[in-house]
């Protein structure tokens, strides 16, 4: 399976940006409020400058304490980023999220943000793929 047909299968395709400028804490209202795990920093919803995963908040609050929620998200947004195309196999998300020990990566078309798949999303496609493959070797073995 390909990222493309994951995003497909997404019921909302949209990502959720955020401004370098934002404050961690009204970053941490979204996350909160929509029930998500990241945010992109964005400052047009096309070009990546960086992404602020609940991990990240919860580690500068653990660091430093409330006083880091009125910094501005640049402050502790991850800025090397990895990401994937629509031609990327699950296989090979799986690869870059298990060594990269995180849970979200970029979509990209080019340079522009094209969507955001997650652990869910990819963990969700490997059974859908494991679970065709073993009706296909059913059905074989069955002679249908």
């Amino acid at each position: 399976m390909l990222v493309h047909q994951i995003l497909a299968g997404k019921p909302d395709q949209s990502v959720l940006t955020i401004t370098e400028g934002a404050t961690v804490a009204e970053a941490a209202a979204i996350l909160s409020e929509r029930r998500i795990g990241c945010l992109v920093v964005s400052p047009d919803g096309a070009r990546v400058d960086g992404i602020l995963s609940e991990r990240d908040i919860v580690r500068e609050v653990g660091r430093r304490g409330a006083p880091c929620l009125t910094d501005p998200v640049a402050s502790i947004m991850t800025r090397r980023i990895t990401s994937c195309t629509r031609s990327d196999s699950v296989e090979h998300l799986m690869g870059l999220m298990t060594e990269g020990r995180f849970r979200h990566l970029p979509v990209m078309d080019g340079d522009r943000l094209a969507g955001l798949v997650s652990i869910g999303d990819v963990v969700k496609a490997r059974i859908s793929q494991l679970a065709m493959e073993h009706d296909a070797m059913q059905d074989m073995i069955a002679g249908r």
